[in-house]
């Protein structure tokens, strides 16, 4: 296996020069004397890089989910509007029936008006025959009128238990929406507050290789950095070869692993 070095210490010429995911055919090993690396510093860069992309995937997500409640809300309220449209079309049909109820009335009364005019048995029968059928129209719209009557009283139970349904949904939903309101803000401060401190924390790495950290963070998911577990880089699952580990223990030197092409480091055992 071969391992790429990178170091600041000198510039290899343009066709020799690393570029991360590269394969040139001479790799460099700059000594510790040449060099001034600082693997904390690094691996503390790309731990607030990690940090600040994981807040910044939330804090894209919350306008979706408050969008959500908002909707949820107006769905919960969907079901006391249906109910109150059909409360609605319920009193029209009484009002309906009502009217149709005058109508036969005014008919019923020119039936009987006419009654006194008529001259024979037949015209007088048929008359009546009338009547007596308008009145069992106005009977049966009554009883629809009382039907309709009742199914009011339900629906207006049903707004009710609709509408209490729904401020207690809308309660509970809008004290989740204050709280991802406020979530937001602090993740805003948070990220902001990282950001500071990555801020702080580039100068303080030599510019060379904040620069390689750079190009192999744009090339790798934000990850530039593997550490080395059980002689194998983390990210690829490849071995390290003994010489490599040895040069990896000295931190004189960086070295990119040849597979992933991410800065290797050698992970440190808390104590």
């Amino acid at each position: 296996m071969q391992c790429r070095a990178y170091s600041s210490a000198v510039e290899p010429p343009a066709h020799n020069r690393l570029v991360p995911g590269s394969n040139p055919g001479r790799p460099t090993f700059i000594r510790g004397k040449d060099v001034d690396i600082d693997f904390n510093k690094l691996i503390n860069l790309q731990n607030l890089d990690e940090e600040i992309k994981q807040i910044t995937l939330i804090l894209k997500k919350i306008p979706l989910q408050l969008k959500d409640i908002d909707i949820n809300i107006e769905t919960q309220f969907q079901a006391v509007t249906q109910a109150q449209d059909n409360l609605a079309q319920n009193q029209k049909k009484r009002r309906t029936r009502e009217a149709d109820i005058q109508d036969i009335k005014a008919h019923i009364d020119k039936y009987k008006h006419q009654l006194g005019g008529v001259k024979t048995n037949k015209e007088y029968s048929a008359l009546l025959k009338e009547i007596e059928e308008a009145q069992s129209k106005i009977d049966q719209k009554e009883e629809e009128i009382i039907s309709e009557m009742l199914n009011a009283d339900d629906i207006g139970d049903e707004i009710q238990k609709a509408e209490l349904k729904a401020n207690e949904a809308k309660e509970k939903l809008s004290k989740d929406k204050e709280a991802l309101i406020f979530k937001k803000k602090e993740l805003e401060e948070k990220n902001k507050e990282l950001t500071l401190k990555k801020e702080a924390l580039i100068p303080l790495i030599p510019k060379e290789q904040s620069k390689l950290y750079l190009e192999i963070f744009k090339t790798k998911n934000g990850i530039p950095l593997s550490p080395v577990t059980d002689d194998f880089c983390s990210i690829c699952q490849i071995r390290i070869r003994p010489q490599v580990l040895n040069e990896l223990k000295a931190e004189t030197q960086i070295i990119l692993c040849e597979n992933c092409g991410r800065i290797l480091y050698i992970k440190k055992k808390s104590s």
